[in-house]
């Protein structure tokens, strides 16, 4: 372990594996998911899923990682056999795939701070065109993506503990502080307080097979679960640390910026009359109408602080899914750190150019057809490949290889070092019937689904 470096502390990991899960999941998507599927009532069953869901799941990747002390692939292959590795690489492709897209979008994120705090951001009469003509344009995107892409990998080349420990423990609480500091302001606004009711009080008849659906999807996109970023995280970690009070921990810092990033966007919503629809483009389109309305100086001021904080959430992903493709070539081919990062960083620079051309710069990549009458960009083809089925294919084989192969008997054991009172106890059970019986079930129905409605057009009334 000493070798490949490690967290130096339990609040290092806590705070990494925090930060891992939290991102731009939580800030950008949670919200119009939330707004979409009625507000209260879908935060409700997306808390539910993280805990029934999400928490087992996280448990059973940092134990695996714990256990063999490798990348993921290393992992399945050490515990599990060759044909498991593939598991693992199936993780592994998924956390490149995503960060290729995923940095494109932190790109947008980066770009709005900047023209909000330096630009005419806030100058802009038509939003929704402005964001149409900003995302097709690929000079500035191009270079807004790579410096981010540079500082993710400026923090990941310096290894885990003077790298990734030390940029999570000063990340995330900048992060909390500046939603803290941006909700107690959301909340003076007239009119805000139609917002936080609509978020907090539920109406159960607004409760949906659809809103279930998309909650336990949200909910384990939101964690950074099945890419392998948490088995990689959990090899650094020592056998002294107790998994299940961290993982509890980072799940509960999780949904609590998911739900703080609700109370802050609610409240600004209603209080400018605006629709909490709005669907993807409600932070980019509605909300710097909002800030605008707000005038020159509060409105750069709060929006940029916004912005900024979209940046560090992304940042801390982007962190840990550049770290699971190094970790592996690193475990696997001893090469030096440094120039695996670079490479890497680079090589899934590139590979993210197709998705950012395919938000309206190129014409074939922007109107994608997975059949006859959908209308996807290529973007949409590798989130919903690697993201929104990949994601719940590594979780649903995960459970499976605790069930069939590893054994809950090791997980167990596993889990017990650093928790000598785990074994016997209802936790135990919980999460055995869990990560064995309620996981693969669920998991697996969220991949059927997802492969019927997004690759063969079914039409499915409740999604």
């Amino acid at each position: 372990m000493a070798a490949r470096g490690g967290f130096s502390s339990k609040i290092g990991f806590i705070a990494a594996a925090a930060g891992s899960a939290v991102g731009l999941g939580n800030i950008w998507k949670f919200p119009y998911e939330a707004g979409e599927n009625g507000g209260a009532a879908f935060l409700f069953v997306y808390l539910a899923c993280m805990l029934v869901i999400g928490f087992p799941i996280m448990v059973g990747e940092i134990a695996i990682g714990r256990a063999a002390q490798k990348d993921p692939y290393g992992s399945y292959r050490q515990l599990g056999n060759r044909k498991w590795g593939i598991v693992g690489l199936f993780g592994i492709l998924s956390g490149v795939m995503i960060l290729s897209f995923y940095n494109v979008v932190a790109g947008w994120a980066f770009g709005y701070f900047y023209q909000i705090i330096f630009g005419n951001l806030l100058e802009v009469e038509n939003f929704g065109s402005y964001f149409g003509a900003y995302v097709s344009d690929v000079s500035d995107n191009m270079i807004y993506s790579f410096v981010f892409m540079i500082f993710t990998a400026i923090v990941v080349i310096q290894g885990v503990q003077k790298g990734i420990e030390k940029a999570s423990q000063i990340l995330m609480p900048i992060l909390l502080i500046l939603l803290a500091t941006l909700i107690i302001y959301s909340l003076t606004l007239p009119g805000a307080l139609q917002g936080a009711k609509f978020y907090l009080i539920p109406n159960f008849s607004d409760i949906s097979l659809r809103t279930i659906y998309t909650a336990m999807g949200q909910s384990f996109f939101s964690l950074s679960l099945g890419m392998g970023a948490l088995i990689t995280y959990g090899s650094y970690i020592s056998k002294k640390e107790n998994i299940i009070s961290s993982a509890i921990t980072v799940t509960l810092v999780d949904g609590l910026v998911a739900f703080m990033a609700g109370l802050l966007i609610f409240p600004l919503v209603f209080s400018q009359g605006q629709a909490p629809s709005a669907g993807p483009g409600l932070v980019f389109v509605a909300l710097p109408g909002i800030f605008q309305e707000m005038g020159p100086i509060m409105g750069r001021l709060i929006g940029g602080g916004f912005f900024l904080l979209l940046c560090f959430a992304a940042l801390t992903s982007t962190i840990s899914l550049l770290e699971v493709p190094v970790a592996f070539i690193v475990d696997e081919k001893n090469w030096p750190r440094k120039k695996v990062v670079f490479g890497l960083a680079f090589l899934i620079f590139l590979i993210g150019i197709p998705s950012m051309l395919s938000v309206g710069a190129v014409d074939g990549l922007t109107n994608f057809m997975y059949y006859e009458g959908s209308n996807k960009s290529f973007l949409d083809l590798i989130e919903d490949i690697f993201s929104n089925i990949g994601l719940p294919l590594g979780g649903f084989m995960l459970s499976l290889f605790v069930a069939f192969k590893w054994k809950t008997k090791r997980l167990s054991e596993e889990i017990a070092q650093g928790n000598p009172g785990y074994e016997g106890s209802f936790i135990q059970k919980l999460v055995n019937f869990s990560i064995t019986v309620i996981c693969p079930i669920i998991l697996g129905t969220i991949f059927l689904i997802t492969m019927l409605t997004k690759f063969l057009g079914l039409d499915l009334a409740f999604v």
